[in-house]
């Protein structure tokens, strides 16, 4: 807790000590000597000698690495590889979990969870029963020994210092089994048996695992299996649709919910205090951060775009040019409170200036708190609406609390244009509790987004731009059924909530028995 009060008023100090730390550990790679690291003094220095990168960048030093290839992106052999959702070429991608990156980036995150948590909770009991933890499940690397592919959060389960077995569920055996609903029937059993006193999961997964437990206990309430139960620590999805839903399993006025913002590339934010929904930044960790305001990346249509431009400026003699392009990053003591950011990170893996895809929003600088706003990928901007994921989780909740409705999943995409030349946003909700009026929590979503986000406001004046949205009410288990079906159901996999393409939803109508078609 001593160290973590340093987050209070010197968050600039810790950043330029984690770019030191950072540069002087890699400077003998094969990336820092192309990149100077050694000759490296400041930060202007490293955004100018170092550009931004995206997986596609990294990739062929990551295969090279994958195959066993040392002193590449990071010093010695990097063994681990979170495998994550796939890029705009590959299905998927793979992030090197070095041993510095599993203890420094992964690990101290989940230690400070439980010392923020122990902070604003004396009187916890959790250490006198047991944490049931989900994770996904891994595979051989290329064959290659001791070398790991899968779900970060395998990857900690399998490296996890034993003594920390005694404290949880379920057993590793079950815990890194490959077929979710196997894996889920074998979790209830044995954890059904146990004192389970918390929670750490992805909310959508461990919903599901904890309905089962009800199922096979026969019981109405969660504390009824467990009556010591006292806090879920969740990360990976937004929390706001599944909510209403745990309050309902779990009645207990005690239970406490944490967030955290962990991901296969770090763990970067915590909720440090129960009354505020924002995040404190990470700061100490092995991560030096970078962010480049929104609207910079939306003047192209997406990242890709961006790092072209970055590049063809790197390449020219243009200094104007370049020097309008290095400057669009910001260090963390330049963010301002209030704008929108993609977030850029450097760290102790081999992710160099990498662009995670997140968008985050600061709601103050002293300490640097946070709320994850969106994705640079998962967005609806397809007719100068830019109607990102903060929009919509809290345009949704808003709507159920009006109806009575529970939102289980989502999600939505454009319709350029209909047969009578119209268009809409199309919204395709698996719903656990069906508003009895679906026109009007169409009516109430398509308002609340309205207040939310002046332009869609604008594209929606008169329907002249933009029509009522549409809601299509998806048959029960649809999305569990799409992620089956491209293996990716369990572990850390997510449905794209909001997408400039239709080729998401396009898949799921076609899987998708309902014919109920709402408009607002």
């Amino acid at each position: 807790m001593r160290e973590l009060e340093r987050h209070q008023t010197e968050g600039e100090q810790l950043q330029r000590e984690v770019l030191k730390r950072l540069l002087e550990r890699a400077k003998d790679t094969d990336f820092g000597r192309k990149h100077l690291f050694a000759a490296t003094k400041s930060y202007d220095h490293f955004a100018r000698n170092t550009p931004l990168s995206s997986y596609e960048e990294l990739k062929g030093d990551i295969d090279r690495m994958r195959q066993g290839e040392s002193d590449l992106l990071w010093p010695g052999r990097v063994k681990w590889y979170a495998k994550s959702s796939g890029t705009t070429n590959d299905k998927s991608k793979f992030i090197p979990v070095s041993s510095e990156g599993l203890h420094h980036l992964h690990y101290r995150g989940g230690a400070d969870v439980v010392s923020l948590y122990l902070r604003n909770n004396p009187q916890s009991r959790m250490f006198d029963g047991r944490g049931l933890i989900l994770g996904g499940s891994h595979a051989p690397n290329y064959n290659l020994p001791g070398s790991l592919v899968g779900d970060l959060s395998a990857i900690l389960i399998e490296n996890i210092n034993p003594i920390v077995n005694l404290f949880r569920v379920p057993k590793k055996q079950t815990a890194l089994l490959s077929d979710f609903e196997i894996k889920r029937d074998r979790i209830a059993r044995e954890a059904m048996k146990k004192n389970v006193t918390n929670l750490s999961g992805v909310p959508s997964w461990m919903l599901s695992v904890l309905n089962r437990v009800m199922e096979m206990s026969g019981k109405e309430h969660l504390e009824e299996v467990w009556p010591n139960l006292e806090v879920f620590f969740h990360g990976g999805v937004a929390f706001t649709p599944y909510r209403e839903q745990y309050q309902q399993l779990i009645t207990n006025p005690k239970m406490h919910y944490m967030e955290t913002y962990n991901a296969s590339e770090g763990f970067f934010g915590i909720q440090d205090d129960p009354a505020d929904k924002s995040m404190l930044l990470m700061l100490d960790y092995d991560c030096f951060y970078e962010f480049i305001p929104s609207e910079k990346l939306e003047m192209k249509n997406n990242k890709y775009d961006y790092l072209q431009e970055q590049r063809a400026a790197l390449e020219s003699n243009h200094v104007s040019h370049f020097s309008s392009v290095i400057s669009d990053a910001v260090p963390l003591w330049a963010v301002e409170p209030g704008k929108n950011y993609a977030m850029v990170i450097s760290t102790s893996c081999g992710l160099w200036r990498y662009m995670i895809g997140d968008t985050i929003r600061f709601t103050s600088t002293n300490p640097y708190k946070f709320v994850i706003s969106g994705r640079t990928k998962s967005f609806i901007n397809a007719f100068g609406e830019e109607l990102i994921v903060d929009n919509a989780e809290q345009g949704l909740a808003y709507a159920c609390e009006k109806t009575g409705a529970q939102v289980l999943e989502y999600t939505a995409a454009p319709v350029f244009m209909d047969s009578r030349a119209k268009c809409r946003h199309q919204w395709l909700i698996e719903f656990s509790t069906t508003p009895p009026d679906l026109a009007e929590f169409a009516a109430v979503l398509d308002r609340k987004l309205q207040e939310l986000n002046s332009d869609y406001e604008a594209k929606r004046y008169k329907d002249i731009t933009l029509q009522p949205l549409e809601i299509i009410v998806a048959r029960q288990g649809l999305f569990n059924d799409w992620l089956k079906s491209r293996g990716k159901l369990g572990g850390q996999h997510k449905v794209p909530r909001l997408s400039n393409s239709r080729e998401h939803i396009d898949e799921l109508l076609t899987m998708n028995n309902s014919n109920i078609s709402i408009k607002s």
